[in-house]
């Protein structure tokens, strides 16, 4: 039990002398990525009531993946980075239904996204220093795939699910912590603003619903410096 907890003293006592980000520096951070959706969205329009329905919503869950970051450093306080990650899958809900509908109030059906970022970031701390906080700028595109009904949907007469792509504005704070000259503890929390519109239709007539899916995401890993 002494060696391990003697490591790491030893460890947060050497960092504070390895030298962090400079002009050049290639960064890859690899860790867990959460997408948490803050939505709202308008009363969902039903084609085949030609009104939108008061009181109607849609709902989006969230998902934890593994998240990627690619960043490049022009100065040792200014650098670019890329966000990745593998496939982000939603449940896609709806609630306030009436009547006929209301059997759908819950999940309608399910998708998957993608969210590439890209980012320009600022790092204030010299680079003399172990801590390195961050904020970041960027532009975001998030690709909608993969939509299906639900086969409670579907049995209800529902047919097809899209949800159209989008872009939008991201704002990052973050912070690296060098472990070593090369490894860091990486965490990050980005606000995206996400706005979409989900359509299905039932009866032949369209049902629509614009989203603001606004996510906070969070992401939490190692990053190594090349």
């Amino acid at each position: 039990m002494r060696k391990p907890l003697f490591a790491l003293l030893t460890l947060a006592l050497v960092a504070p002398l390895a030298q962090a980000h400079t002009a050049g520096d290639i960064i890859l951070r690899a860790g867990a990525i959460t997408v948490d959706p803050q939505e709202s969205s308008s009363d969902i329009w039903v084609g085949a009531l030609n009104t939108d329905v008061a009181g109607t919503k849609a709902t989006l869950n969230s998902d934890t993946q593994l998240g990627l970051n690619f960043a490049y450093m022009l100065t040792s306080h200014v650098g670019i980075e890329l966000l990745a990650a593998t496939p982000f899958s939603h449940d896609v809900g709806v609630q306030g239904m009436p009547g006929v509908f209301a059997g759908l109030n819950g999940k309608l059906g399910e998708l998957k996204h993608l969210p590439p970022t890209l980012s320009a970031v600022y790092y204030p701390m010299q680079s003399s220093s172990a801590f390195q906080p961050y904020l970041g700028l960027g532009i975001n595109y998030t690709a909608f795939f993969d939509e299906e009904l639900s086969s409670e949907a579907e049995a209800k007469g529902f047919k097809g699910l899209d949800m159209e792509n989008s872009w939008g504005v991201a704002y990052q704070v973050g912070m690296d912590y060098m472990l070593t000259e090369n490894l860091m503890l990486n965490g990050q929390v980005r606000y995206i603003d996400i706005d979409t519109t989900g359509t299905t239709s039932f009866g032949g007539k369209e049902v629509k619903v614009d989203v603001e899916v606004d996510p906070l995401v969070y992401m939490v890993g190692l990053g190594y410096k090349f």
